[in-house]
């Protein structure tokens, strides 16, 4: 897979991650509880999907980083 492809998807599981963050702390409404139910198996595989996006895209703020160095 291309990296541009990966770094598209997970940025774009790293923005639900934050919206659904924002809901919570706005609205105290969990809306990946709502759609699957809360702690369910595939609500928490979803959470940790997320996370680890979460933890890559570390790594592509490092890689946009070094593009301005060129």
């Amino acid at each position: 897979m291309n990296t541009k492809v990966l770094d598209t998807i997970l940025l774009i599981l790293v923005i639900i991650g934050a919206i659904n963050w924002g809901l919570i702390g706005f609205f105290r409404f969990n809306l990946i509880a709502y759609l699957f139910g809360n702690m369910t198996w595939i609500s928490r595989v979803i959470y940790a999907i997320v996370g680890l996006s979460g933890l890559y895209m570390i790594s592509a703020c490092g890689r946009i980083r070094s593009l301005g160095n060129d």
